[in-house]
């Protein structure tokens, strides 16, 4: 019963709670998740609601105590404030497995279908002020120029061959082809190219999926706004990234890897769950199916979801070279000119090697962030010259018409969540409640009236997507803040929106 589960949850401190061992049969390490005084009611609830299981998810809390029993698990399972269930691992738990260990295994449903679902940030030197007289035609201008929507077809001329070379490159494809600048390479997480990646562990159907949308922005929470800064908390650090005042105008581009990522997933969960009876690996829930990381199906998949994250990369940049091209147009200007530099691009949807210390030692993990974006920390290696001494900039985007934020990794988060935080809202209603609950039109005269222009491929997923169906961003990032695991440093309010 829930009083019974309830004795295994402890409260560390304000934004930290501790799940025991013995909560969920087999856990090898204990759980942890960040949620403030706002955010806890709503765990608390799912879990109270569901000691019978709702819909095919488990309560998030009881995920992340599931994965506290896969085999290999170091540190703990974590979520992140923005935690809600998911396919197999919650979205916003965090996970790292020991390399070392024979035993250790990769899920797919650890990283999530929409591999390399992420964001990126673009700044310009416009004002509000400058775009303001022009918005409704910048926003139309944008929808003209970048293909969304479910079925959307891409406007980036691709052939087998050039895809195959996009999933191999990453964004060293879009530098070749011409759309991507030098800097954007340098500017982007694993600089846009994962290097195990192998186009030949994508399957052909998967392929297929993948060739008619490369550089399409696809539906669902995807978007592209037009930002201003709101506020500065972290004059230093938002000066790094070129964002000198509250008015600048940005945009931010929120996408993944469409058809192509959610085909890897699904083959790869075929693949391990024979993988799986072969090599006796037991889990406490079938959508937990996962495979050892040195078996023939978990390189296969780390190589496949390799080329899927490529795909995102590349599907990212060549949003962000019709965005330019859209600008440039709209102001009569070069993108050169409007200083349309990217400046930080994100993933919140993968497992990647990478070292952490570990009981006083070094060791190599492979890290699934399932809606969880990585933080690390001033001065660490992987991070571009420009923020060294900032930390890494984390992009946190909210639902439409809500704010976005730009944080900041910090030492702490390195040392307590392998270097992860947030990585936007959460749902806080699921999406058919969402359609039942909302009525379009009313969605999009409340951003009429907040003075965002708005332009959507399908209305009927406005409904889905609208802030009540998500829980509070600001509340999110400021448990993270609080937490220590991440640090404030601007605020962005939209004033235009692009959706599928």
């Amino acid at each position: 019963s829930y009083q019974d589960q309830i004795k295994y949850i402890q409260q560390v401190n304000d934004v930290t709670y501790k799940i025991q061992k013995g909560f969920v049969p087999n856990m090898n390490v204990e759980g942890l998740f960040f949620v403030n005084q706002a955010l806890k009611e709503m765990v608390f609830e799912e879990l109270m609601s569901s000691t019978d299981s709702i819909g095919g998810f488990l309560p998030a809390v009881k995920q992340v105590a599931n994965v506290a029993a896969l085999p290999g698990i170091v540190g703990h399972s974590m979520g992140m404030p923005d935690i809600h269930s998911g396919y197999g691992f919650a979205i916003g738990n965090v996970a790292a497995f020991d390399m070392d260990n024979p035993n250790s295994i990769v899920s797919p449903g650890g990283v999530g279908f929409d591999i390399n679902c992420g964001v990126r940030l673009i700044r310009t030197n416009l004002t509000e002020k400058d775009v303001k007289p022009v918005k409704e035609q910048l926003a139309q201008t944008l929808f003209d120029h970048i293909p969304v929507g479910v079925g959307s077809k891409g406007v980036i001329p691709t052939t087998q061959k050039d895809l195959s070379a996009a999933l191999e490159m990453g964004i060293d494809w879009s530098l070749r082809e011409g759309y991507a600048w030098a800097e954007d390479k340098e500017h982007c997480e694993e600089y846009g190219r994962m290097l195990n990646a192998d186009p030949t562990k994508v399957s052909v159907r998967a392929q297929k999926r993948g060739l008619p949308q490369l550089g399409t922005l696809g539906a669902g929470n995807h978007y592209c706004e037009v930002q201003v800064v709101d506020e500065i908390y972290d004059v230093n650090a938002a000066k790094k990234m070129g964002l000198e005042h509250t008015g600048q105008v940005v945009v931010f581009i929120h996408s993944g890897s469409r058809g192509l990522g959610h085909q890897v997933a699904s083959d790869a969960l075929r693949e391990m769950e024979k993988a799986m009876s072969r090599d006796k690996i037991l889990v406490n829930d079938r959508q937990l199916a996962c495979a050892k990381i040195n078996s023939v199906e978990g390189q296969d998949y780390l190589k496949g979801m390799s080329a899927a994250a490529n795909f995102a990369w590349v599907n990212r940049q060549s949003m962000t070279f019709l965005c330019r091209q859209a600008f440039a147009k709209q102001f009569q200007s070069t993108p050169d000119d409007l200083d349309m530099h990217v400046i930080y691009d994100v993933s919140h949807n993968i497992a990647k090697m990478e070292e952490h210390l570990i009981d006083g030692k070094i060791k190599t993990l492979l890290v699934h962030r399932k809606g969880s974006t990585r933080a690390f920390p001033p001065h660490h290696p992987l991070i571009p010259v420009d923020y060294q001494f900032t930390g890494q900039p984390v992009l946190i985007g909210g639902t439409m018409g809500t704010c976005s934020y730009v944080l900041t990794g910090t030492d702490l988060g390195m040392k307590q969540t392998f270097g992860s935080t947030c990585h936007g809202a959460g749902r806080a209603m699921s999406r058919s409640k969402s359609r039942r609950n909302l009525s379009h039109t009313e969605i999009l005269n409340k951003l009429k009236a907040q003075g965002i222009s708005i332009r959507v491929a399908s209305p009927k997923l406005v409904m889905e997507e609208a802030p009540e169906s998500y829980k509070d961003v600001t509340e999110v990032v400021n448990t993270c803040h609080q937490a220590g695991i991440s640090k404030k440093t601007v605020k962005l309010r939209p004033i235009a929106v692009i959706k599928g």
